[in-house]
């Protein structure tokens, strides 16, 4: 088949089955509408008794985040305080609480070689829920702690999120962490999901990456080089039965450079390593296709394995409303029997804040935070919108291995009516190579994100 050929049959399958797709399953549109209504309906009554100031007008520019607490990016706090009782501050110590919610719905249209390999059917469900206690101890070091719990729709259970105690140490230029959290590998991994600029990771971080780890975290920071970094050490002795610990122990280290750092301009180069011991030595990696409700579309069986040593590369330009990314991963597997196969993959995202916001760059964990609107919706104002488009590949098959590979392009939409509510339209096209079959997938998604 020639490729016009191929992209006509697309186009085909398209039509007739879009049509379909949106008169059949207006469910999940109307819960996340439904969703959108009573949170809207909460937050402007809560804006109405003057519970969230407004922040000046025209005010796009927000300036980069010198601070890091425990939680690293799970611990940020939106700019604007929705509500007041969930703040404490007593002789010893303080405590902030917050939670999330995201609420997800998704469709698709197969074609005839994509419906061989799996059965999707349209879904709205939960995809995450959680709840975020945070605050600091009044030591004359500074010592802050977090503590999270949260509900995984994915996989329909619940997870202690980022809990332990970080130590402020001037004469180690940064801060120690000791508890549960990412392990510092990879930008986009270390940001919390709420504050990414797509619904999903990319499929190879999902993969090759545990969302979490039990463990010490070294963050440094040398301003006057531009540089910072983090060494972890993890275990798991506190996490052995969490769906999450695909490791019995493992050694992380991440350095980024920031040569352009002037104004609104960012430039970050980073480069993360890691070492690690797979639970009872077998590995299995699977990711699901940038959709949680999907099954996993990237599979491979269970192997024995002694080791892995990953590599990642990262890349990211923000020189104002606009950011540009991209980050490559590389892992080799030490498996005598299977040939000591290498996997790989990656994404190249591009960012445009329409009204006229800079997303903000934390200097000491080296991530992004989320985008705070310069006028809400609450405000009177238009909220901010983004554009983003994606796009993302990951290879699972080397040797006697075969867990497959795929493809994914991703335009989307997210308009942030404030700090607390954002509402997120995507559209996706993938291509999975897997069971000798080649099979190409639209995916159409909508996400409600809530957030004290």
């Amino acid at each position: 088949m020639t490729l016009s050929d191929e992209l006509d049959a697309i186009r085909t399958d398209y039509d007739r089955n879009l049509n379909q797709v949106f008169l059949n399953h207006k469910r999940g549109f109307g819960a996340c509408l439904f969703l959108a209504t009573l949170t809207l309906a909460t937050a402007s009554g809560a804006a109405g008794q003057g519970t969230q100031p407004a922040a000046p007008a025209g005010d796009v520019t927000e300036p980069d985040d010198d601070t890091i607490e425990a939680g690293e990016a799970d611990a940020e706090t939106p700019r604007r305080r929705l509500i007041r009782w969930n703040e404490f501050e007593g002789p010893f110590f303080t405590l902030r609480v917050g939670a999330g919610v995201l609420y997800d719905y998704a469709a698709f249209s197969q074609d005839d070689e994509s419906s061989q390999q799996f059965q999707l059917a349209p879904e709205s469900k939960m995809r995450d829920g959680r709840v975020l206690l945070k605050g600091r101890l009044k030591f004359r070091r500074p010592v802050t702690w977090s503590s999270g719990l949260m509900y995984d729709g994915a996989t329909d259970s619940w997870l202690v999120r980022e809990t332990g105690i970080m130590v402020e140490i001037p004469e180690a230029w940064g801060h120690v962490f000791v508890g549960r959290t990412k392990e510092g590998f990879s930008l986009n991994k270390v940001m919390v999901g709420y504050a990414g600029w797509t619904m999903e990771r990319a499929t190879i971080s999902d993969a090759t990456i545990p969302i979490l780890a039990d463990g010490v975290k070294w963050l440094g920071l040398a301003p006057k080089l531009r540089l910072l970094w983090n060494v972890g050490v993890y275990g798991d002795w506190l996490s052995e039965d969490q769906s999450f610990s695909t490791y019995d122990r493992q050694v992380v280290g991440r350095i980024a450079w920031l040569p352009a750092f002037r104004e609104r301009t960012r430039l970050h180069l980073g480069m993360s390593l890691r070492y690690g011991k797979p639970d009872d030595g077998e590995l299995r990696l699977r990711s699901r296709p940038e959709n949680f409700i999907a099954p996993y579309f990237v599979e491979t069986d269970k192997f024995p394995a002694s080791n892995t040593k990953m590599v990642g590369i990262e890349a990211y330009y923000r020189p104002g409303p606009l950011l540009v990314g991209s980050e490559y991963f590389f892992q080799k597997v030490k498996a005598t029997e299977s040939g000591d196969p290498m996997f790989h993959g990656g994404d190249t995202v591009v960012s445009w804040l329409l009204t006229g916001e800079t997303r903000a760059y934390n200097t000491r964990g080296g991530f992004f935070n989320q985008v705070s609107p310069a006028r809400t919706v609450f405000e009177g104002g238009p909220g901010a919108w983004e554009l983003v488009g994606r796009f993302s590949y990951i290879d699972l098959d080397d040797g006697p291995i075969s867990g497959g590979r795929f493809w994914r392009a991703t335009p989307m939409v997210n308009w942030y009516l404030s700090d607390q509510l954002r509402l997120e339209f995507a559209y996706g096209y993938g291509v999975l190579n897997r069971f000798n079959v080649r099979g190409a997938t639209h995916f159409f998604q909508s996400r409600l994100q809530v957030q004290l």
